[in-house]
């Protein structure tokens, strides 16, 4: 059974840092691009950031480029999205997603996600 977990979420202060996982079960995680979103009540869903499997190509929304790191470790079947200097707007519901193709593809193409992991950021 195909599934994403993710974990890593919790709470923290302003200029914090947390790690967030996402776990791959019932397929081999490296074969595809993985992208990470973000949901608050009211805003919807963002994107956060995404990783191709082809050569490891990462993006970033513009508001996190340089405070958040996206990476892979394909042995554990992982990925992994590094926050560092959080700030109280960062406070969401984290999932990880896939689309199932080996480049990040447009936001709308994600078809599969995990049930997200709760991120807040106190000031």
């Amino acid at each position: 059974q195909v599934q994403l977990v993710e974990s890593g979420g919790g709470e923290v202060q302003f200029g914090g840092s947390l790690r967030l996982s996402c776990d791959a079960y019932g397929f081999t995680l490296d074969d595809y691009a993985i992208g990470w979103f973000r949901q608050t009540p009211g805003k919807g869903s963002e994107g956060v950031s995404c990783i191709s499997s082809r050569d490891g190509t990462t993006n970033y929304a513009v508001s996190m480029k340089g405070r958040f790191s996206i990476s892979r470790n394909n042995a554990k079947n992982t990925v992994y999205l590094q926050m560092d200097g959080l700030q109280p707007e960062d406070t969401a519901v984290y999932s990880c997603a896939t689309a199932f193709s080996s480049d990040c593809p447009e936001e709308d193409a994600y078809v599969y996600w995990g049930p997200g992991t709760q991120v807040t950021v106190s000031s």
